[in-house]
């Protein structure tokens, strides 16, 4: 199955991905306690950070973010579909637009919008179904926000947070872009670009953006 195999971004054969997840390689759990255990590593593992943003092909390396302490919803979807592929259970990249109701100043203020895209998340191939889960949002974050953090359970969907813990709308997901088995670096750059002229209309030599 292509979803289990490893490719220049999802390159988990490097040791760096190896020891991210040595804890899980037994056979004494299951692969759905090997997902929700790995799932919740990522997520609270890597800080949130979406006002940083590469156009460097070699940055989307699960190998390169290995080293990182943080990243952003693209980011952490790849460390975690290298994880599991390296675990062998399939997984594969899932993309789509969302557009964020608290804590909007400064998405505002730096993107020109409340709206992100491509915001990434994760389909996992467990029980003869796929399952969609997202590890963006770290447990600290969540709790500096009032939002429960996503929980996985292995059976059911997990990837958006509609409302925070008073009951006020958080976050909606308002387009999908489908889903990739590798990562589609030339799709999110054109939609970057297309969506935050404001930030990307540059000189086509830089790559690198801390908003």
């Amino acid at each position: 199955m292509k979803y289990l195999k490893p490719t220049y971004f999802f390159d988990f054969e490097n040791e760096l991905v190896q020891n991210l997840i040595s804890e899980f390689k037994t056979k004494k759990i299951s692969d759905k306690e090997k997902t929700i255990g790995i799932y919740t590593k990522v997520r609270d593992n890597w800080k949130y950070d979406p006002y940083s943003i590469s156009l460097s092909k070699e940055k989307y390396k699960s190998s390169h973010i290995a080293e990182k302490q943080s990243g952003n919803c693209v980011e952490k979807s790849i460390i975690l579909i290298a994880c599991l592929r390296a675990l062998k259970i399939p997984a594969r990249l899932h993309l789509g637009k969302v557009k964020n109701h608290i804590a909007v100043e400064r998405l505002t203020e730096k993107f020109g919008s409340n709206e992100l895209t491509p915001h990434g998340m994760v389909n996992v191939y467990l029980n003869k179904k796929w399952l969609k889960m997202s590890p963006a949002f770290n447990k600290s974050l969540c709790g500096k926000l009032n939002v429960e953090p996503l929980d996985f359970d292995g059976e059911n969907n997990s990837f958006l947070q509609q409302y925070n813990s008073e009951g006020s709308r958080f976050m909606e997901y308002i387009d999908d872009y489908g889903y990739f088995d590798d990562v589609p670096l030339d799709f999110m750059i054109k939609n970057v670009k297309e969506h935050y002229p404001n930030i990307f209309d540059t000189n086509e030599k830089i790559t690198e953006f801390k908003l």
